[in-house]
């Protein structure tokens, strides 16, 4: 279903003016004229799902906060995309600011925040000078009124994308994961005792009078989208999509591809026509293999008509995701890509949980010596044990993507890594890039070329 596009202005918005010419403005007033309940209820009718990836309805997410009582509220823009194959939030940020920032606002009045923030990587230079331009113009045309908005700029480091560690950053500490959510555990907040101790807990830590700061974390594309439904409307909203996946989504689309770049497509078209709309397999080669992000199993050739919905891609083993997907034809081998994968997740585990640190890394050993042709069947076996426990006691969702992904190549690409095991690659082709965007441009996909020196330490060779 071809949908003008709503979010991916081309070409960008290159003024608040141009913006609110184009309609801009229209939902941080109605918003501000209506109840907050009222704007999350209609959020509620739209249907929206997260575009950050794990899809939650976002009605559902703003009511918790609103309803979430604490000492005060926040609400916060994750614009600080890391996962390979990703890069829809920084060609959003190019595009249309404005539209992000008043979504970010609608969510502030919604929830009742104090402050309000947008984080991104500090190396996101483009999106930094959009995004803080296009607040000054919003301050000084009064659209933020009250409400304090600070842009966050950040580490490289890929789990500062999780809502968790993302606010242990704007709280000026590394992007560690904490053990609770942003609802229970937000901006601020006094940390609560979560166990036995010694001793009496000090003022505001026990569980009783832990002050928890309600805080809302949402996804750039998916506060865009809601500026985008209080401006337009619900049933507009739902004209495109599906039923339980309405709306539209942004596609990144790299790898394997003739033109790679970030599509808006409606919810409910196929894989094959996303990648299609990035130019098609390169000549006289066909697709072996789409990884949705690092976070997902494989979809193999025979399952690129799936439609792109959340229900429709778990209904065949997969996920959505953040819509990012990399793709590999028949001349890459999935023993080179697992052990790409599985290499990016071990480095990025922050250490915090050893089951993960531990299962990653010898998970990305045994896989990068049946690449190198010195491992055996025993490897395959040990790959599997540890991927079985990996996840144990898991403050986040990384070890759970090793989980989803590596199995997923263990299954569907035995053959590679038997051909491996007996001595031979079966395609030749051994030059696999870590695919962790730093730039598409006119049709070429820049990869981040540090990433491969990076060390599970997190420090550069």
């Amino acid at each position: 279903m071809a949908v003008e596009p709503r979010l991916l202005t081309d070409p960008p918005v290159g003024s608040l003016d141009e913006y609110r010419s184009g309609g801009g403005g229209s939902a941080l007033e109605r918003a501000r004229k209506t109840s907050p309940v009222a704007v999350i209820d209609e959020l509620g009718r739209a249907g929206l799902r997260g575009r950050g990836g794990a899809g939650f309805p976002t009605a559902t997410k703003w009511r918790s906060i609103a309803d979430g009582g604490g000492r005060h509220h926040y609400a916060v823009c994750n614009a600080a995309e890391g996962e390979p194959g990703t890069f829809k939030d920084r060609a959003l940020l190019r595009a249309n600011p404005y539209a992000v920032l008043e979504g970010l606002l609608v969510a502030a009045h919604a929830v009742g925040a104090l402050e309000a923030f947008i984080a991104l990587k500090r190396s996101f230079d483009d999106e930094t000078s959009r995004i803080t331009g296009a607040l000054t113009e919003m301050s000084e045309e009064g659209w933020v009124g009250e409400i304090r908005v600070a842009v966050v700029a950040g580490p490289e480091e890929y789990l500062f994308g999780e809502e968790k560690a993302l606010l242990e950053v704007i709280e000026g500490n590394d992007p560690l994961p904490r053990w609770l959510p942003p609802y229970l555990h937000g901006l601020y907040a006094t940390a609560p005792q979560l166990g036995w101790q010694s001793s009496e807990p000090g003022r505001g830590h026990s569980k009783t009078d832990h002050v928890a700061n309600p805080t809302l974390v949402n996804n750039a594309e998916t506060l865009a989208h809601a500026a985008w439904i209080l401006s337009h409307g619900a049933d507009a909203f739902r004209s495109a999509g599906t039923e339980q996946s309405p709306g539209t989504i942004l596609c990144t689309v790299v790898g394997d591809v003739r033109a790679p770049g970030v599509v808006e497509m409606a919810m409910g078209t196929t894989l094959r026509h996303a990648i299609d709309r990035c130019g098609g397999p390169l000549p006289g080669r066909r697709v072996k293999a789409v990884f949705p992000g690092v976070a997902n199993a494989a979809v193999t050739e025979a399952a690129l008509d799936v439609p792109l919905t959340y229900e429709d891609m778990s209904a065949i083993g997969s996920g959505l995701g953040a819509a990012g997907f990399i793709v590999y034809d028949d001349t890459a081998c999935m023993v080179e890509v697992a052990a790409v994968f599985a290499r990016f997740l071990y480095v990025e585990s922050c250490g915090q949980c050893l089951p993960c640190k531990l299962g990653t890394g010898e998970v990305t050993e045994a896989l990068e010596r049946i690449r190198d042709g010195v491992g055996n069947a025993g490897d395959i076996d040990h790959i599997a044990t540890r991927l079985a426990i990996v996840a144990d006691g898991n403050r986040c969702y990384l070890p759970v993507q090793a989980q989803n992904l590596i199995s997923s190549v263990l299954r569907q690409f035995a053959g590679d890594l038997e051909a491996h095991v007996d001595g031979a690659c079966p395609t030749g082709r051994t030059e696999i890039p870590t695919p962790k965007i730093a730039d598409i441009v006119d049709g070429m996909v820049i990869y981040d070329v540090q990433q491969e020196r990076k060390q599970p330490d997190w420090t550069y060779s």
